[in-house]
This record gives structure tokens, C-alpha cells and sequence, in this order.
């Protein structure tokens, strides 16, 4: 700020997005789906709040500017590692081997609305059911436990949806898996009672194209030979919020998750 106290243009600018931004993270945390977003739009705002504080000081010391300096590198090197891990993701998400016969299928869950496959799980079963049309003896793994929100679990949600669609195929439940790493653990412990190595045969990997990449790392560090098969999303916000939300957990999993 100058000696009157008053505010230049800029310094209304970086104000005016820290209120936008709160605003907008405070309306998508109770929108369905969005609450990672909620999270990142208010943190974004901390930010422009925070750069408004580095400014006034830098104009105090040196060893202010240099923390203003510091701050600039390490917000452009994570812009860097963000763009790098979303074209990763879009990338990876874009590569089936839906023409590759496999030996078994691991379908992951997702959200379920009450007793309702959500959007994501939805285009997880589509994806699921042309495959099976098509491979129609293949043993399938419906891996998902139950959450807040839901009166099932998402096992039995798929089940109930698949059978519609295979009335006399036998689906293997997988419903106490929490997380991605537990539906691997505990879906590998259905395989083997099945008599199929998962070390060793082909496991085709039924997510949406977003999960992908963070499916297969957690996969085979826990020693399951993939395939992939991608169900992707209807673009919209809801796909943009998966994408940003997934590199984040694409890092924690790197870093922490083993």
C-alpha cells in the first residue's frame, strides 16, 4: 500500500479475486462433487491475500523481497508440475486395451447416490458391460465398499445395475475396500480364491479416465498385472474438478502412499 493508504490498481486487483474466490469456494462446497474445488478456490484466495501481505513488506527489507521472490518460483514451479501432471493424466486416461483379451476384471467403485450409481460409477459400468458383451465368460471382481451417503455399498450397486444386463453371469463382490490401494488387497484375495494369479495374469482395470493413472501405479506397486480399460466423463465442470482434484492425489500417492 503507498504512505495514504490507499490501495494501487493492482493491489484492488489481487483484493478483488481473494473475495471472488472465497465466494466461489464457499458455493461449491456445498455443491455435490465440487467440494475439492470449494477447497482449492478458497486456498487460492489465502494466496492472492497472502501475496498482497509479501507485497506491503518487501517494501520494508530485503529480506522481505527475497521472501516475495521465494514465493514467486515456488508458485511458478507448481503451476509448472501441475500443467505436466494434468497433460499426464489426459494423456494416460486416453489409453485402452479394451481389444486385449484379459483374464479377469476388476471394476473400482465409485460414489453412489443412496442406492444410485453416480455419474462416475455409471460410465464405469457402461464401460464394464460393452467389454462383457463381448468377453462374456470372463470372471468380474465389483470392487467398493460403503461411504457416508450411501445405503449400499458400491459393490451392490454395480451388482443391481449389471444384472439388468447379464441376468445369469456370477459377479464377484468386493464391499469393503475404502480406498483405491484397499480394492487391489482385498480384490486380489478374491482372484486367488478364484485360481487366477493376479502377478501374473492380465487384470483389466475398469475406472474412469481420470483415475487411470492412479489406479495402475497403485495396482502395480501391490504386484497386479494390469490392463486398462478408461470409461471417460461428460465434459463439464464435474470432469474439470475430477481432473484437478486427481493431480493432487496423484502426488500424494507418489509421495506418501506406500
Amino acid at each position: 500500500m503507498t504512505g495514504k493508504q490507499t490501495l494501487t490498481a493492482r493491489e484492488k486487483l489481487m483484493l478483488s479475486l481473494a473475495i471472488l474466490f472465497t465466494l466461489v469456494g464457499a458455493v461449491l462446497q456445498i455443491i455435490p462433487g465440487m467440494k475439492f474445488s470449494g477447497q482449492l478456490s478458497l486456498a487460492i484466495a489465502v494466496g492472492c491475500l497472502l501475496w498482497l501481505y509479501l507485497c506491503a513488506k518487501a517494501e520494508q527489507s530485503q529480506a522481505w523481497r527475497r521472501c516475495k521472490k521465494a514465493f514467486v518460483v515456488c508458485l511458478c514451479a507448481g503451476l509448472l508440475l501441475f500443467c505436466s501432471l494434468e497433460i499426464f493424466l489426459l494423456s494416460y486416461g486416453t489409453r485402452n486395451d479394451e481389444a486385449l483379451p484379459a483374464d479377469a476384471v476388476i471394476v473400482l467403485g465409485a460414489g453412489v447416490n443412496g442406492a444410485t450409481p453416480s455419474l462416475a460409477l455409471q460410465t464405469r459400468l457402461d464401460a464394464a458391460a460393452a467389454y462383457l458383451t463381448a468377453h462374456p465368460d470372463i470372471p468380474v471382481i465389483l470392487s467398493g465398499g460403503q461411504g457416508p451417503g450411501e445405503d449400499i455399498t458400491e459393490a451392490l450397486a454395480m451388482e443391481t445395475a449389471l444384472r439388468t444386463r447379464f441376468p445369469d453371469k456370477t459377479f464377484l463382490l468386493e464391499d469393503k475396500a475404502t480406498s483405491t490401494a484397499e480394492n487391489f488387497r482385498y480384490s486380489k484375495a478374491l482372484l486367488s480364491a478364484a485360481g487366477i494369479d493376479p502377478e501374473s495374469a492380465d487384470i483389466l482395470i475398469v475406472t474412469n479416465d481420470f483415475h487411470m493413472a492412479r489406479a495402475c501405479l497403485i495396482a502395480q506397486r501391490q504386484g497386479v498385472h494390469t490392463l486398462r480399460l478408461s470409461a471417460p466423463l461428460p465434459y463439464g465442470w464435474l470432469t474439470v474438478n475430477y481432473y484437478i482434484r486427481e493431480a493432487f492425489a496423484l502426488v500424494k500417492t507418489v509421495l506418501l502412499d506406500w
